[in-house]
């Protein structure tokens, strides 16, 4: 569930104030949110388009047609709206960039979570796997083909982890849009497990 961004009322006053630079589509307004709060929250079209009709009864703003698609331009009524909601507008403004940092200080959160789980699950399989080496060692030695049947069952839970740790994290992705911040903890954090999961892997025999 997308989480609240702003307060009661907020939304509309910060439409008007985007509407107040320039004439814009609802697919405009949309994207030019999504750029302001970094790409960590992209409202809906359901949650834009109720709001842009609710100005427009208002006599906020004026909708005309362009093509096939709507354009919103705000009224003097509108501006004076602003006008006298300056101060409350600042607070908004404030509180965005507020939010900004809250949502990618969770999805920065998401990624590490779901790093450390899989380094967990990655770190218990080479502990059962040389478990399992130690007791039957010995047969191991003797029977070669047992050892090729073994490892091979071995890459194919490694390779389920893997498949595990791919479909949550897209989950987690998924529910929010991706920002610069985010591909630079997951590169991070991939590469620092490569290592680690490197440093378990036994050079084969020549």
């Amino acid at each position: 569930m997308t989480p609240a961004v702003f307060a009661h009322g907020h939304l509309r006053l910060y439409l008007l104030s985007l509407l107040a630079v320039r004439p814009m589509h609802g697919y405009d307004l949309i994207q030019a949110l999504g750029e302001r709060f970094g790409g960590t929250y992209t409202p809906s079209a359901g949650t834009i388009y109720p709001r842009l009709a609710k100005l427009e009864d208002e006599g906020l703003v004026v909708k005309s047609t362009e093509g096939r698609r709507s354009i919103y331009e705000i009224t003097d009524a509108g501006r004076a709206e602003l006008a006298a909601r300056e101060g409350e507008l600042d607070d908004i403004e404030t509180d965005v960039t507020d939010s900004v940092r809250r949502l990618a200080s969770e999805v920065r959160e998401s990624v590490e979570d779901a790093m450390r789980t899989l380094r967990a699950e990655l770190a218990s399989a080479a502990r059962e796997a040389r478990d399992d080496a130690r007791v039957s060692g010995r047969a191991t030695r003797a029977d070669p083909a047992s050892e090729r049947s073994q490892e091979r069952q071995r890459l194919s839970e490694a390779e389920g982890q893997i498949t595990t740790f791919r479909a949550q994290l897209r989950g987690d992705l998924r529910r929010g849009a991706v920002t610069v911040e985010t591909v630079t903890v997951l590169a991070r954090g991939l590469a620092a497990l490569r290592t680690e999961v490197l440093a378990t892997l036994r050079t084969p025999s020549a």
